[in-house]
């Protein structure tokens, strides 16, 4: 009984990685409208992780 149900486990799988790029988006976007700069530098890094995701993507399908 210490596992998760089928379901909920196929759930975090399809849509666990999205969700996490989606808030580490989010967060760099109102860290470089709100804060300093510290917040500039983390910005810089949340806003370039989805596009060094795409272009692994882009590249290893290539």
């Amino acid at each position: 009984m210490s596992e998760a149900p089928q379901h909920r486990a196929n759930w975090w799988r399809v849509f666990g990685a999205p969700i996490v790029v989606g808030v580490l988006s989010l967060a760099g976007l109102l860290s470089a409208l709100l804060a300093g700069d510290p917040g500039r530098y983390f910005s810089w890094f949340a806003l370039g992780v989805p596009l060094a995701i795409a272009a692994w993507a882009y590249l290893r399908k290539a």
